[in-house]
């Protein structure tokens, strides 16, 4: 927190940035003000893009913590005036919907703004309570309810599914109907459950239109929204040198497995499914990225497959090094790493992730 700087913490509804702004709160001293952007009386001052009208309403405090910022209109343009115009002021605003609160103060705050976002529970974090036993005894769980706090901090199955079923029904789908004039929003479920079962392959966006009886652009634009409110995550295909490498399709993966399941009505346990595999490598990606953004190492990330079907499923670029990352549930499987990925790439490296050696790679 730097005067004359606005922190912005993006992340998915329920993940905890209200809990972390009332956290923050309670170490700071008398010198802040709290507010909700959902308030009639804070959309009214913080939207006026008026100095002077928010000079009176913060009077002598010298942080401002904003919590549901994307409500304020324009917030991002009333925040650069706001720290243009008290450049000892420190700002904190959050956000769930981030394609509107990234469009509002993007361009506006371009740099007077550290940008973080808060995920559901990371392992790196939940590691710092558990000892290992508890790690690998509650491994299923997380692999079929995921990692929502309220979901971790439950022991009942029939609550854990309770809740998750409210962040679908009354979170997700609410921030695209509210902030977005969907036509088709009854096609949002079908077409997550599409995505849901296609874990780990590439998807085709005409194959998703022809199912759903959509045109190519609306299922485009609805996967570009499902994203922008932490939903899904689309990750592309690499290549560099081999012509048979295929990069023209995404593959997409859920921000959680318990919304995952959630989605498809499926929260029975590990021995009763056929998709442990899915479960086991959207589990793993997710983690490694929450474990990335927390304290890295950064890097950009694909996926690797050539049209004779060789394949690793993440590929991390960083330190001007390749890291190639197979996922794989069954320790007993043995895996050797393709022959046209090192022989094509001599800054690569291949390694295989199981039961056995994953704490290390997510925590």
């Amino acid at each position: 927190m730097d005067p004359g700087k606005v922190v912005v913490i993006y992340g998915p509804r329920r993940v905890g940035k209200t809990t972390l702004l009332n956290q923050l709160s309670k170490e700071l001293n008398s010198d802040y003000l709290m507010v909700n952007g959902q308030e009639r009386r804070v959309k009214r001052w913080l939207g006026s893009q008026d100095s002077l009208i928010m000079r009176n309403y913060l009077k002598d405090k010298k942080i401002l913590l904003v919590d549901e910022a994307q409500y304020v209109d324009q917030i991002g343009l009333n925040l650069k005036i706001l720290v243009d115009m008290m450049p000892e002021i420190k700002v904190v605003a959050t956000g769930s919907s981030s394609f509107e609160l990234a469009n509002q103060v993007g361009e506006p705050l371009v740099g007077r703004k550290w940008q973080f976002i808060l995920y559901p529970l990371a392992q790196l974090e939940l590691s710092l309570t558990e000892d290992q036993m508890q790690v690998e005894s509650n491994l299923e769980s997380r692999l079929i309810f995921g990692s929502y706090p309220e979901v971790v901090l439950t022991d009942s199955y029939e609550r854990k599914k309770d809740i998750l079923d409210s962040i679908v029904d009354g979170y997700i789908l609410k921030d695209l109907l509210v902030l977005e004039n969907l036509k088709k929003e009854y096609k949002l479920i079908p077409l997550l459950k599409l995505l849901a079962f296609q874990i780990g392959k590439e998807v085709s966006l005409s194959e998703l239109s022809n199912n759903l009886n959509m045109s190519f652009h609306t299922v485009e634009r609805y996967l570009y929204l499902l994203e922008k409110v932490f939903v899904i995550m689309r990750v592309g295909g690499f290549s560099r040198n081999l012509r048979k490498e295929v990069n023209k399709n995404s593959r997409y993966y859920f921000y959680d497995n318990g919304i995952r399941n959630a989605v498809i009505e499926n929260f029975n346990d590990l021995s009763l499914r056929n998709d442990v595999g899915q479960l086991w490598e959207n589990y793993l990606f997710m983690e490694r990225l929450k474990k990335r953004a927390y304290i890295g190492p950064r890097a950009y990330c694909y996926f690797w497959r050539t049209y004779d079907k060789k394949e690793i499923d993440l590929i991390e670029e960083r330190e001007g090094k390749l890291f190639g990352y197979e996922f794989k549930w069954s320790e007993r499987k043995k895996t050797k790493p393709p022959k046209d990925w090192l022989k094509t790439y001599d800054n690569a490296s291949y390694k295989v992730i199981n039961r056995e050696n994953y704490s290390e790679f997510i925590t």
